[in-house]
């Protein structure tokens, strides 16, 4: 229960750190708006109606999982900031585990993901995207899923950086990739073979693809879009979390501990 309260703490000093940043409330709300209504629409438009395929629930749900992801990964920079102001320190030397300090830092940062969550599912129901009482149901357990596995991998690209300009030069070359490689408003299923490693490798691409298994179940379209089936998916996100909470908790104290 110690661990526990230590965990519950830590997110709620996060999540109340949003509501106090109203740019950032913003931003994180405008972004993935305007890509939906504006990129989505105008795909659907050009390419899905002739097409027969719906274009902007593909773009939907794609930035939903983006979304979500990043959110929580880039969130995770407040380590760098608290490092920076020596808040980090006052937590480790506290007697509870390093673990259970990162993984409140990851449950804050799913929190502040959540609300962004539902303002994307609002939006796409005002745009006229499908959304049945069910769906919306399953989505909400999975995008705290897929923010849990974001601030995993925040916590990876973040324990050996020593700044938040360090961190905020390396996130765009971390994330961008992303953003084709995991498919999140483009096909990737026939991908030329280097492109196709690169983007097995990408975590982004299971968080989007598990949004998909769950949002197609509930409306499938006449063509597969998902590329694996959510156990596969769920597997994969499970192990590539246990992997990045190991290597960047590890990396993270270390650094620490060297300071």
């Amino acid at each position: 229960m110690h661990e526990v309260s230590a965990i519950l703490a830590i997110a709620h000093r996060d999540f109340v750190k949003l509501l106090r940043d109203r740019a950032r409330l913003v931003s994180d709300f405008a972004f993935p708006l305007i890509i939906i209504g504006v990129l989505g629409t105008s795909l659907q438009a050009g390419f899905g109606t002739p097409g027969g395929f719906n274009l902007l629930t593909f773009v939907f749900t794609g930035v939903l999982g983006q979304t979500v992801w990043q959110s929580a990964a880039l969130g995770v920079i407040s380590l760098i900031a608290d490092r920076e102001q020596d808040f980090s320190q006052e937590m480790f030397v506290s007697p509870i585990s390093r673990y259970s300090i990162i993984f409140g830092k990851i449950i804050g940062e799913s929190l502040v993901a959540l609300p962004q969550a539902l303002a994307i599912l609002l939006f796409g129901f005002l745009i006229g995207v499908p959304l049945s009482p069910a769906v919306l149901l399953a989505l909400l357990p999975v995008a705290f899923v897929v923010a849990i596995f974001g601030g995993a991998f925040g916590v990876l690209v973040l324990s050996n950086l020593k700044s938040q300009q360090s961190a905020n030069q390396i996130f765009p070359f971390v994330m961008l990739p992303q953003f084709f490689l995991a498919g999140m408003f483009n096909p990737i299923e026939n991908l030329p073979w280097f492109l196709d490693i690169l983007s097995r490798l990408a975590p982004m691409r299971y968080a989007i693809d598990l949004v998909r298994d769950v949002y197609y179940a509930g409306h499938p379209e006449p063509v597969r879009v998902a590329l694996l089936d959510a156990p596969t998916n769920l597997a994969i996100i499970a192990a590539m979390f246990g992997l990045f909470m190991l290597a960047g908790t590890t990396l993270f104290v270390r650094s620490e501990r060297n300071r």
